[in-house]
């Protein structure tokens, strides 16, 4: 039991606790290559372990750090270890990790100036950063607008919302709402991430005026199809918007002709928001500049640092062109929240976002961009991208695989077709089948989708610990449970 006249511990209790717990971090790094990428652990298992009533007492804290140490970090998918594929999942950084810990131990609300001001100021300073690393800059010179975000759903939330508020401000619609108006239009390709549905229903806009247009053999937008539906929207009379382009895409990392976008945006007079979540900081490759021309254009982009700058979750960031199309966005002045010290310079997030209470994620990646610096991180990138084509290359020459996507990226989409003729149907299955055995066997986490009306697996190396031989081990773990069918 806790005995404390507080909840704090006496300094040596603290000291011998935080050593204990810094022993368990340890582990995790030194076991993080040996151990499966998943546990397959039964969700009925998991369940057991926390069903218990809430406790009245506490206990003594090296009995919980053990109860963590066999519930918690044992049973942890490995993110952070070289055998994840899954989804679009960083490992972490050892910067980061001390950066997350620092900023609880002062536990700063990053909503008002005065409650964090170095906090801040080092979210002004990532978010300036963030847009230098991607070569995203006004013509002017002047600073980017930007807010740290929870990833890439809310993050291309926030850019459609500024789109719609800023685009049809004349309308007050932040006063009078969407009723009343002619349908607000908006335009992507049918690989655009699932988070736009989500935020065109939260916005009032629906999913009905979401236009998902066709997509060439390589996966990106189709642009004839792009101008052809505006021109025909308009003709219907309803009001085209926004137009989104991917700078990578979920499924197999495709950029679309940002630039073509760009250049049809402006030509109609629509929003050009780009969602980078995923790949959008491979922009700062040298070897990916004529992929990304364009994304400068753009009136706001969406990327994730807890992805391609491998920081813990959450660090998800929304660019746009200045400050003020977030305040003219967010403000919304509160009584007990005004403060007449604005001729001081202070700068407050709550005035240019929607949340009030924020925790510091600027921190972790300022920390990262200050211990690593920005080439490390590009150097990092381009491994996975490199990793990803040697991946292609060995699918690609293998009889018993067969590729779907020249990665531009790092995600790799492919089936196993084994020996003999197989049907399109039966093949699906077996792809199907084989990725279920693969989550039991555990011993790489790779998830997969659809492409063609076709089950792919789909292998995503966004992590700067995988090496050529974890790449050459995740085909064989495949070619070996596949042997049970």
């Amino acid at each position: 039991m806790l005995d404390m006249k507080d909840l704090d511990f006496t300094s040596q209790e603290f000291d011998q606790a935080l050593e204990q717990a810094c022993q368990l971090v340890m582990q995790q790094y030194a076991s993080m290559y040996d151990k499966p990428g998943y546990p397959n652990n039964s969700p009925s298992l998991v369940a057991s372990w926390f069903d218990e009533s809430m406790p009245q007492q506490g206990m003594p804290f090296a009995d919980l750090l053990q109860e963590t140490q066999e519930k918690v970090l044992q049973s942890a998918t490995m993110n952070m270890g070289p055998h994840m594929y899954g989804y679009v999942n960083a490992g972490g950084t050892q910067v980061s990790t001390i950066a997350e810990l620092l900023a609880a131990s002062i536990n700063q609300n990053a909503a008002k100036w005065h409650l964090a001001p170095a906090m801040s100021e080092i979210e002004k300073r990532v978010v300036q950063w963030g847009a230098d690393f991607i070569h995203y800059r006004r013509d002017d010179e002047q600073e980017i607008g930007g807010v740290l975000v929870s990833g890439g759903s809310a993050a291309n939330l926030t850019g459609l919302t500024v789109a719609r508020n800023m685009f049809f401000e004349q309308y007050k619609i932040r006063e009078t709402g969407l009723f009343g108006h002619k349908p607000f239009i908006v335009y992507g390709s049918n690989e655009t991430h699932g988070c736009v549905d989500k935020s065109l229903e939260l916005l009032g806009i629906g999913t009905d005026n979401y236009r998902k247009l066709a997509c060439n053999d390589d996966f990106t937008l189709d642009i004839q199809s792009l101008s052809r539906q505006i021109e025909l929207d308009k003709q219907n009379g309803f009001v085209p918007f926004c137009v989104i382009g991917n700078a990578g895409t979920v499924n197999t990392g495709a950029i679309d002709d940002l630039q073509a976008i760009a250049d049809i945006a402006a030509q109609h007079q629509l929003w050009f928001h780009i969602d980078g979540a995923y790949g959008g900081l491979a922009a700062s490759l040298p070897s990916l500049k004529q992929r990304f021309k364009g994304l400068d254009r753009a009136d706001s982009v969406a990327v994730d640092f807890h992805k391609w700058m491998y920081q813990p979750f959450e660090a998800g960031c929304t660019l746009v062109k200045n400050w003020e199309q977030l305040n003219r966005s967010y403000y919304k002045r509160a009584s007990y929240l005004a403060l007449d010290k604005k001729s001081d310079g202070r700068f407050d997030f709550n005035e240019h976002y929607f949340q009030l209470s924020r925790n510091a994620k600027a921190f972790k990646v300022w920390m990262s961009f200050k211990a690593y610096g920005a080439q490390a991180f590009r150097d990092m990138i381009q491994k996975d991208i490199d990793l990803s084509k040697y991946l292609a290359q060995q699918v690609e020459s293998a009889s018993d695989l067969e590729l779907f996507n020249q990665p531009e990226l790092s995600a790799v989409c492919f089936q196993f077709v084994g020996e003999g003729s197989k049907s399109e149907e039966e093949l699906n299955q077996l792809n199907q089948d084989l990725l279920n055995e693969l989550e039991k066997d555990g011993r790489v986490f790779i998830t997969g989708s659809q492409l063609y009306g076709k089950t792919v697996i789909r292998a995503c190396l966004v992590n700067h610990r995988k090496q050529q031989e974890h790449v050459d081990y995740l085909l064989d773990v495949i070619r070996d449970v596949a042997l049970l069918f």
